[in-house]
């Protein structure tokens, strides 16, 4: 099986160095093409042996990887267009850009929709991913076999689910990391240093996550474990019930939603 990525950036660099990792391609079978240059075609590994092709070589590969940013989508969707065939598996990792969209403009039918998120980076991410009625289950399987090699993922058919997915698990991390700031100056201003305070937080959300995957228990049942009648965490959580916490994160999540329908537009 042999795979072309177009756009070498964080997502680009991720795929092919999964896909080596885990030994589900061989290095020499991954090729990349650069957004500044759709004209050639690059082997990803080793660099010190790069093997330049034409670019009508396109039809040549099983899967095409598009990993440029949304904006560049027209401009390399014209590049490449005539090269395409019916054949190939389209698998997009650009926000925004619909089946149809991918369709219509690459005039394929075979075509997979996915959101990554930043973790995929060390093998840990979380990507949903969707795809049009010509992929078969066969190919669907192949396709979640390599995005799992970045770590998790789940299948949607409603298409509609990957805006979802961006609020949720693509944005995620984001939303972690700032309740982590904000325990970390919580901790700095009970007299913690910044390197103490940081080592605080970020094992207990390490040790968090993991024993919550260790036992069949809800988060809830967790919150009652740590939360004694009358003690210190539930005077935090009843800070947390008055200022509505649970609802402004709530909010917050349909917010980036909405947003990712804006911009899907």
């Amino acid at each position: 099986m042999k795979v072309l990525i177009i756009g070498y950036g964080n997502m680009g660099k991720t795929y092919a160095n999964s896909f080596i990792g885990s030994r589900f391609i061989k290095p020499e079978d991954i090729f990349v093409l650069v957004r500044n240059d759709f004209s050639s075609i690059e082997t990803v590994i080793p660099k010190s042996n790069f093997s330049i092709l034409p670019s009508e070589k396109i039809g040549d590969f099983d899967i095409v990887i598009l990993a440029v940013k949304p904006q560049d989508f027209s401009v390399m969707a014209a590049s490449i267009k005539p090269f395409l065939h019916d054949e190939q598996i389209i698998f997009s990792v650009m926000a925004g850009i619909t089946l149809k969209s991918l369709e219509s403009q690459l005039s394929c039918s075979k075509v997979v929709r996915c959101m990554p998120n930043i973790p995929t980076q060390i093998g840990m991410g979380m990507t949903v991913f969707s795809a049009s009625a010509n992929v078969d289950r066969k190919e669907l399987f192949i396709i979640q076999n390599l995005i799992n090699t970045t770590g998790k993922s789940v299948y949607v058919e409603n298409e509609n689910l990957i805006n979802a997915a961006t609020a949720i698990s693509g944005s995620g991390p984001a939303y972690v990391f700032f309740f982590m700031n904000a325990m970390i100056k919580a901790a700095v201003d009970l007299g913690f240093n910044e390197s103490e305070a940081e080592l605080l937080v970020n094992q207990t959300f390490m040790g968090s996550v993991a024993i919550q995957n260790s036992y069949s228990l809800s988060n809830e049942e967790w919150i009652k474990k740590v939360a004694s009648k009358g003690g210190t965490t539930e005077s935090a959580l009843q800070v947390f019930e008055k200022g509505m916490l649970k609802d402004v994160i709530v909010n917050s999540v349909k917010a980036a939603n909405n947003r990712a329908i804006e911009l899907g537009k």
